[in-house]
């Protein structure tokens, strides 16, 4: 549960850094001459590919917003399948184990002795060994590899001033719109609810703690929205989207009991 939280509140980092930063200032725009590694190798880089395909749209940069950020979404998929692949074969895993963590748990109820505690430790290391289980397996590898190409996409978007002179659909690229922050709330706010409900075909009980600070993203990406130009929510919302897409196809494909897994059972 810890891990899960944890999870939730590293992805949540993003929006507080995209929230206060001024080098996303429209103000500070991105180009050739721009110092610093971060502008020059990930941040430039993806300025100059918004206005290529912009071009290539006919100067319609609210479809080049969402060309990139499908792009970018699955480029970064091959690392949400490895990790979703991993956490279906943990929760499966678990479901096994836990039937004999609860008997274990039973064993020791009553004895809250320093020697029982550390006697119940190692009898659960034996489990973990037994079913090959390890917690630590699924690390926030994908997250943090993904954290600079969304931050420089994001700053991207921000530093790129041609974006602001155009138009997508019935909302200016370059001001707040107060009909997308509800549409990108929305999007988040479903995304959790995928992913709560994915949870739920292997854990049961769901935590009230969890739930709200899964409920935190939406809320503060609907604030967020409504002060910055249309075009980030635009790129956030297309980006919620596949994400929901993507979890309920990866659950379809990896949803099914692991080797490993079922020789568990036999055993």
């Amino acid at each position: 549960m810890a891990k899960h939280i944890l999870v939730l509140l590293i992805g949540m980092i993003p929006v507080f850094l995209l929230s206060g930063c001024s080098a996303g200032s429209p103000s500070n725009p991105i180009n050739s001459e721009s110092h610093g590694i971060f502008n020059h190798y990930f941040i430039y880089p993806f300025s100059i590919l918004i206005k290529f395909f912009a071009n290539a749209f006919h100067g319609d940069y609210g479809l080049s917003i969402v060309l990139m950020t499908l792009i970018i979404r699955f480029a970064i998929m091959p690392l949400m399948m490895n990790q979703t692949k991993k956490q279906i074969a943990m929760k499966e895993k678990m479901a096994v184990l836990q039937p004999e963590l609860n008997e274990l748990k039973m064993k020791y109820k009553n004895d809250v002795s320093a020697e029982a505690k550390k006697q119940q430790q190692a009898e659960m290391m034996q489990l973990y060994q037994k079913h090959q289980f390890n917690p630590l397996n699924i690390g926030c590898l994908p997250m943090l590899i993904q954290w600079p190409i969304t931050l420089a996409f994001y700053y991207a978007i921000r530093r790129t001033p041609e974006i602001a002179a155009h138009d997508f659909l019935w909302f200016s690229l370059g001001k707040p719109d107060m009909i997308l922050p509800f549409i990108a709330a929305a999007v988040y706010y479903v995304q959790f609810r995928v992913s709560q409900s994915v949870s739920s075909q292997y854990q049961q009980n769901q935590n009230n703690q969890l739930a709200f600070i899964g409920l935190l993203s939406p809320i503060m990406m609907g604030m967020f929205s409504f002060a910055m130009p249309a075009a980030l929510p635009l790129y956030w919302a297309v980006g919620g989207i596949f994400i929901i897409v993507q979890t309920i196809v990866l659950n379809k494909m990896y949803a099914k009991p692991m080797p490993q897994v079922k020789a568990s059972l036999a055993e």
